[in-house]
């Protein structure tokens, strides 16, 4: 297998077919020690992604630090 012009790989079929790497799967480049591992990204959200926004309100941080501390 040889890299291209840009960079690119073609994974073979077989080893996309086994581990899910359909059109569209984002992937993880990790270095190790002998090489380069690629794994598909995690479906999960990372944790601050969960929680961001759920509050769905503007608000001004001042004015909210300055209600809760009484002044």
């Amino acid at each position: 297998m040889k890299i291209s012009e840009k960079g690119q790989i073609t994974i073979p079929k077989t080893l996309r077919d086994k581990f899910g790497l359909q059109k569209d799967v984002e992937v993880d480049f990790k270095p190790v020690k002998n090489g380069v591992l690629i794994r598909k990204r995690s479906l999960s959200m990372h944790p601050v992604d969960q929680v961001f926004g759920i509050l769905d309100r503007q608000s001004n941080t001042d004015k909210y630090i300055d209600e809760i501390r009484g002044k």
